[in-house]
């Protein structure tokens, strides 16, 4: 079987899924539950400074979207960090870390911004053995209002400071969590790569509202009447985070910067996909709130068995193979050509396929009087919106239009853009242009 263990930034795990900073890492009972269940690592939920107390709502602290079978696709959470004594964070995190040696035990942080709290906290955490420290620059709502959280995140000057003073009053790993509530994402791992951070991990949660009571015409989750904007996070995120992560591994200012990835991380083809992305290993929340700490094992063997049938052997194999084939839309290949095309023997005839192309797209959909559709290759552009809407895989499918094969629609030879000097997408032409 392919060996997943995983050393990122020197912290060794079994395996590359990690707990991120949330409820599930709130205490002793909880890390313990999920090492049992066999998490490579995690990050405990994020501590803060001694002084005036952490108080979380008492009412309902999640909102929620499901889609049409009531599955979970994101959570919204007014949760804070940590409201329990700074003291038996600690101890606890002394006493898991010294019980589970092979496990990667992160501890997140966040404190108001100037070196004197941070030096505080961070010889507070020193003794409790913990493999590394995680900064909380990402959290939009409640302490970011407080000057915390992405208040910092937003700032990469701020970022930078700050991780300056992690790395010189701490001997421990540093890795920065990013805000996602931000135009370029690359401008703060830049400021956290100057300020010498050994990773950074994204994405932290986005700010939203998930839904607004018609009753009592107040955001959900309603506290006394009252709603507040919260940090998203589950599935519906995954491809923003997917697409924040590959902009960090394939900038030449972040190259070669540790990724860890966060953000909707279900399944073990999930994680598979941030890793090809560049991330080195995955931090998971939502998923393990919805199936519970076990759903670990099947990203466990899945990611296993997919590697085994690639024929790779290290989570090392993966990571980054996926990168060198981003690119920006203008160096996109034009001499590309395809065209949907459907299968009657697995047409059941619903017809969304037509609906869609006629009302909303280049109406490339034949329908005979007995519902049998056909694809008009003169009208298709292959949006492939017909493949994305049709409720039975691979009925439709794109076919590549070999070199030389007239385009209908357009009338071209496939590969009449000979090279790039009169390529439509070469920058240079469109400035001609």
């Amino acid at each position: 079987m392919a060996n997943l263990t995983s050393n990122f930034i020197g912290i060794k795990s079994p395996n590359p899924f990690w707990l991120a900073s949330a409820p599930p890492t709130d205490k002793k009972y909880n890390v313990e539950r999920a090492f049992e269940a066999g998490w490579g690592g995690v990050v405990w939920k994020t501590l803060g400074s001694e002084g005036p107390p952490v108080v979380n709502v008492s009412g309902p602290r999640y909102g929620a979207i499901w889609g049409a079978d009531r599955r979970l696709l994101g959570l919204n959470n007014i949760e804070l960090i940590t409201d329990r004594p700074l003291e038996v964070n600690l101890q606890e995190i002394k006493e898991v870390k010294r019980k589970w040696r092979d496990r990667a035990l992160i501890i997140s942080l966040m404190v108001p911004c100037d070196e004197d709290s941070w030096k505080d906290i961070l010889n507070r955490i020193e003794d409790t053995e913990a493999d590394g420290v995680e900064l909380n620059f990402g959290c939009p709502h409640g302490m970011a209002e407080r000057g915390m959280g992405s208040a910092v995140g937003q700032v990469p000057e701020y970022i930078e400071m700050v991780t300056r003073w992690v790395k010189k009053h701490s001997r421990m790993p540093c890795i920065v969590k990013l805000t996602p509530n931000i135009t370029d994402v690359r401008k703060p791992a830049e400021a956290a790569k100057r300020g010498g951070a050994d990773a950074v991990s994204l994405i932290n949660t986005i700010n939203s509202i998930t839904s607004v009571n018609l009753d009592d015409f107040s955001p959900e989750p309603m506290i006394d009447g009252k709603g507040t904007h919260g940090g998203y996070c589950g599935p519906a995120v995954k491809p923003i985070a997917l697409n924040m992560v590959a902009e960090i591994a394939r900038s030449a200012e972040t190259r070669g910067l540790p990724i860890s990835g966060i953000g909707g991380v279900t399944t073990w083809r999930d994680a598979a996909e941030f890793m090809a992305l560049g991330a080195g290993n995955v931090q998971v929340c939502t998923a393990a709130m919805t199936y519970g700490f076990k759903v670990v094992q099947e990203m466990i063997s899945g990611l296993s068995e997919y590697m085994d049938s690639k024929g790779m052997t290290s989570t090392a194999d993966l990571v980054g193979r996926a990168v060198p084939n981003v690119t920006d839309w203008q160096f996109l290949n034009l001499n590309y050509v395809t065209k949907a095309q459907i299968d009657p023997d697995a047409c059941i005839k619903c017809g969304r396929c037509y609906a869609a192309c006629e009302d909303t797209s280049h109406q490339a959909i034949a329908m005979s009087p007995d519902r049998v559709f056909s694809v008009k290759d003169d009208e298709c552009v292959a949006c492939n919106l017909c493949v994305n809407v049709c409720p039975v895989d691979n009925c439709i499918t794109m076919r590549t239009l070999p070199k030389g094969a007239v385009d209908e629609r357009t009338g071209r030879k496939v590969g009449d853009y000979a090279n790039w000097t009169t390529h439509p997408n070469n920058p240079s032409v469109k400035a001609a242009e």
